[in-house]
């Protein structure tokens, strides 16, 4: 009994893990402004529809890469530890960019395409959470990866749902005070990863 209920505990305590690392990456809160930016000359309806679109989009594309990633690293003969090394590094990138600059800039496209592009990839599913989720996948394990998947899912969907209220309350400088500090947090799981895949080729 003890050992069922330390499982179960090893097994939250992953979840909560890899939920956290994946929120602080995708930074919903953080990307308000743009996603209000992007939609501002559409109608309550057609907003609603594009972030509908968005969240659904995004959450097909981030559970491909949780079921399959194991064999997109093997088609392309990538180590774990590569990736990590590599992933992090990406990430690291990233992070520096938001603290720099606020953000990262991506091209202008139809209105009819924007709940797919930019919103759901990159802005909600970029190289940053591919990776997590791949190594969220690689380390814990494919269960606590779908949990963790869906439960930031459901947690981008309540933002995007009540964003002008979310919005109204942060303003532009609240929300860019929260981007660079995820920002911060992002750097230092970058971090992590590349420490975790050094330590593999020089233990």
């Amino acid at each position: 009994m003890a050992g069922l209920v330390s499982l179960m505990e090893n097994f939250v305590y992953e979840i909560l893990k890899a939920s956290l690392a994946l929120f602080i990456i995708v930074d919903p809160l953080g990307n308000v402004p743009i996603f209000i930016g992007l939609t501002e000359s559409m109608n309550i309806g057609q907003r609603r529809k594009t972030f509908r679109t968005a969240t659904i989009v995004s959450l097909v594309l981030l559970l491909v890469f949780a079921l399959i990633g194991q064999q997109i690293l093997e088609i392309f003969r990538i180590s774990q530890y590569s990736f990590m090394i590599a992933g992090g590094a990406l990430l690291l990138v990233l992070s520096i960019k938001i603290l720099v600059f606020g953000g990262w800039e991506e091209k202008k496209v139809s209105p009819e395409s924007i709940g797919a592009v930019p919103i759901a990839t990159p802005l909600l599913v970029g190289p940053g959470a591919i990776t997590t989720t791949i190594v969220s996948l690689q380390t814990s394990g494919l269960p606590v990866t779908l949990v963790s998947v869906l439960i930031i899912f459901f947690t981008i969907w309540l933002v995007l749902r009540f964003i002008d209220r979310i919005h109204g309350v942060l303003g532009n400088t609240g929300s860019l005070v929260i981007a660079r500090i995820m920002a911060i947090f992002i750097a230092a799981i970058a971090v992590g990863f590349i420490i975790d895949g050094v330590k593999n080729y020089f233990p």
